[in-house]
């Protein structure tokens, strides 16, 4: 049987009589967008990360691009994030009218080398946007000591850190503003496209809600140019159920982690590294080999499938060419790029699995060193 490197099924058939209770309770309100669901799950969500408002939005893309427009983002801003995350980051920045900059990271945890940013800002510069990056935080002490030297907005991308922590912080309160994906794959997923922007800063709460509805507060007159972007009550229903198991998805998560650090330690690749001042979630365990296609390639012989996070540094895209970056401006993250992969991670996989990946592992390692 294959093993995945993610699957919801067992997941929710552990789970299907809550989540179909909230379906019907959706289904029977005669509510399907911005009730009563949407508004519960905001305000539970919000204040399990320590803050005051989240506004539910249709994606996590979305929420980052919502952010960016709260904060008054607009053509020639720039904006200071990464190019080894997901594509969504940059598109948000480059969809608000803003120029991504670029900084390289810390080859020993993949997160934003934060002794780069002063250098990285400009006149144009508005915001940083750190990604925590496969469930932990970046150093916010840092980030924030260059913004507020250059009265720098600061929004988090949470989209794989749900309950990671730095300094005993929630991911999602370290900063003006907090971006967050419930894709199905998340550690918080749902079962389709959905996001929440969370802030403690109520005019920047009050402008969110106005955005994702075309710039209303009342139906038909648009108080300032919006956009249609409202998480679903049948989304924020399923989530709202989801999220009481949220601290027991992460025990889990952090649980095969410690699974695999024991069983692989002296496997010949390199494992993921906490960074100081973290509480890890394990969105994803990323371990790094210079021959990472032939370990691919042997799990896949084994009906093991793994993942690559990311295969592609953003900046060499051809869809992002018109930036000006070209190969070698960043090394640290194209070095890593080449390398990295990630092993099967959800709560619903098992001990036996975890086991037969570990012994694929060190099997094919033991061929091609």
């Amino acid at each position: 049987m294959t093993i995945k490197v993610w699957d919801y099924l067992a997941e929710y058939d552990s789970e299907k009589t809550e989540i179909m209770a909230a379906v019907e309770k959706v289904f029977s309100s005669g509510r399907l967008i911005l009730g009563q669901n949407v508004q519960d799950f905001e305000s539970e969500f919000s204040k399990y990360c320590d803050v005051r408002f989240g506004v539910g939005v249709n994606s996590g893309t979305d929420a980052l691009f919502l952010a960016l427009k709260a904060i008054g983002v607009a053509q020639g801003d720039e904006v200071i994030t990464v190019a080894n995350t997901a594509v969504p980051t940059v598109s948000a920045i480059v969809s608000s009218g803003a120029r991504p900059v670029f900084v390289d990271i810390d080859p020993a945890t993949y997160l934003m080398d934060t002794a780069q940013l002063e250098d990285a800002v400009t006149p144009r510069t508005k915001c940083i946007m750190p990604v925590h990056l496969f469930g932990q935080c970046v150093n916010m002490a840092a980030v924030q000591k260059v913004a507020q030297a250059h009265g720098l907005k600061v929004i988090e991308d949470c989209a794989q850190s749900h309950g990671a922590m730095f300094k005993s912080k929630k991911a999602g309160s370290l900063s003006d503003l907090a971006a967050f994906s419930f894709y199905p794959t998340k550690i918080l997923g749902g079962f389709g496209d959905g996001g929440m922007v969370i802030t403690d800063n109520q005019e920047y709460y009050e402008r969110l809600k106005r955005l994702r509805f075309y710039g209303m507060e009342t139906a038909y007159y648009s108080k300032e140019h919006g956009y249609n972007s409202r998480l679903d009550e049948l989304h924020a229903a399923i989530l709202l159920s989801k999220l009481k198991h949220l601290d027991g998805y992460i025990a889990r998560r952090r649980e095969l982690a410690k699974k695999y650090d024991e069983l692989l330690k002296n496997s010949g690749l390199v494992l993921p590294t906490t960074a100081d001042d973290n509480f890890h979630a394990y969105y994803l365990y990323v371990c790094r080999h210079a021959k990472r296609d032939q370990i691919i390639a042997g799990l896949k012989q084994r009906d093991i499938v793994v993942n690559i996070s990311y295969p592609w540094p953003i900046h060499t895209m051809t869809g992002y060419e018109f930036l000006g970056y070209k190969s070698g401006d960043l090394p640290q993250t194209e070095a890593v790029c080449k390398e990295v992969f990630s092993l099967p991670m959800y709560p619903a996989l098992t001990d036996n699995e975890l086991g037969s990946v570990v012994s694929a592992l060190i099997e094919i390692l033991r061929d091609i060193i």
